[in-house]
């Protein structure tokens, strides 16, 4: 279980980082590969370049110094001794056997590589630490009359320059490389942006076009989803209109039967038809306008929000409050912020018996929130009441013309010119909706 678990949070917070993230990992992680041999290739290298610098230098020494002892023994010494080797003469040798460590293993192969003269003296060679830190090659070989040539070659595992310089060369190229594939992948994955952006606005109702550019493959894309888009969006508009005008056409023989009800002798069925059909032609208005709200297309324009609330029809009643400041303005649009606030108000004057209204100002925008007192909402019915036709228990029971489209209208208006719609139960009891304005860009 703890496995799976640990395998489930990989894969989320891989898949989390989206395509570019995702390929930028795995150049970083290449880069990194890369950096990390190019450091063990160098070293390599370096280490070689050393023990072989080493290996010329020591056996150079040792055949001139052969030579040299033999025709000036005194001077051998004080002529081989240089910054870069030590020298002396003496009757015993320094180091009495080779040592096992690899790099004078190598170092004592190179010698006799280089100098093949040398393979059938007596040679030691061994590594000995120094004062500081590091080693230095200090070996003996033996001359003629019994003496010995003692000699040290100083740093054997101090670091090629070269070799930092290409570490720091390969570094820099790789945080270059990089550096340019995150401006490419920016660039090559906008497209998919733009389609994941107008894909989530197509699904609150928005529709949002995307540039057919980049590569030929992503153009296709794009074309295809515009297409798509465009075809589903004019679906959508034809069936709202289709069912707008036969609610539309329902109104006539409606308003025949509420004229004959007044013919009717019978006051008790003269009532009824009148009031049945009252109530189908309220139920026609409440659908033609979620069906408007299909596909109602509206301009940005400047507008007051405490006025727009003034003249909404739900506002007209005695029990409507609203508290707003000095300025109010802002730029959005009329048509559908009115149609969606307006049952809004509606909700709240007939379950809560009065509508509190507050406009504010914050830092994403203007919000209103409409109070009431009533019951309030179930928490679980909070996303259920945005569905068309919903009804939630008693408390929120028919007993009003229309048949739960009010809210669903609202939501769907909000959600397709950039708002939204929230809601929250008081302390006190009685239902808060909080509306985030619609603001043009």
């Amino acid at each position: 279980m703890q496995q799976g678990r640990w395998k489930w949070f990989g894969t989320h917070r891989l898949t989390g980082l989206g395509l570019a993230g995702l390929a930028l990992l795995l150049l970083v992680s290449v880069a990194a590969v890369q950096f990390l041999a190019s450091i063990l290739f160098y070293d390599a290298i370096d280490r070689q370049t050393i023990r072989g610098d080493h290996a010329r230098r020591v056996a150079e020494l040792l055949v001139v110094s052969d030579r040299l002892y033999q025709r000036d023994p005194s001077a051998t010494a004080q002529t081989m001794t240089t910054r870069h080797l030590e020298t002396h003469i003496s009757t015993q040798p320094a180091i009495t056997r080779s040592g096992s460590n690899h790099d004078v293993t190598e170092i004592a192969r190179q010698i006799v590589e280089w100098e093949p003269s040398l393979g059938g003296r007596e040679l030691f060679l061994d590594a000995a630490h120094k004062q500081g830190g590091g080693r230095d090659l200090v070996g003996s070989m033996q001359l003629a009359h019994g003496q010995w040539l003692n000699f040290r070659s100083p740093d054997i595992s101090s670091g090629w320059p070269v070799a930092f310089r290409a570490t720091m060369m390969t570094l820099l190229i790789s945080l270059l490389s990089i550096v340019i594939a995150m401006l490419a992948l920016q660039r090559l994955t906008r497209p998919l942006r733009q389609l994941s952006a107008a894909m989530d606005a197509f699904e609150h109702g928005q529709a949002l076009r995307i540039e057919e550019d980049g590569p030929a493959d992503l153009r296709e894309l794009a074309r295809s989803f515009n297409s798509m888009q465009a075809r589903i969006s004019g679906l959508e508009s034809d069936q709202a209109k289709s069912w707008e005008a036969i609610s539309h056409d329902l109104r006539t023989p409606l308003s025949r039967l509420q004229m004959a009800s007044g013919f009717v002798e019978e006051n008790d069925i003269a009532r009824i038809v009148s009031s049945s059909a009252g109530e189908m032609e309220a139920l026609l208005n409440s659908l033609q306008s979620f069906l408007r709200a299909q596909h109602l297309a509206s301009e940005a324009e400047e507008l007051d929000l405490a006025e727009l609330i003034r003249t909404l029809p739900a506002f007209d009643h005695a029990s409507v409050h609203l508290e707003a400041p000095d300025d109010t303005h802002v730029k959005s649009y009329r048509d559908p912020l009115a149609l969606a606030l307006n049952p809004l108000i509606e909700n709240a004057l007939q379950y809560g018996d009065s509508a509190e209204i507050h406009l504010l100002k914050g830092e994403n925008g203007w919000e209103i929130t409409i109070s009431d007192h009533g019951p309030g909402l179930p928490e679980d019915c909070f996303t259920k009441v945005l569905d068309p036709f919903f009804r939630v228990d008693e408390a929120r029971a028919r007993n009003t013309p229309g048949f739960g489209l009010g809210i669903p209208t609202a939501h769907r208006l909000l959600e397709r010119f950039g708002g939204s719609l929230h809601f929250a139960n008081q302390a006190g009891g009685g239902l808060v909706v909080r509306v985030k304005v619609p603001l043009a860009e």
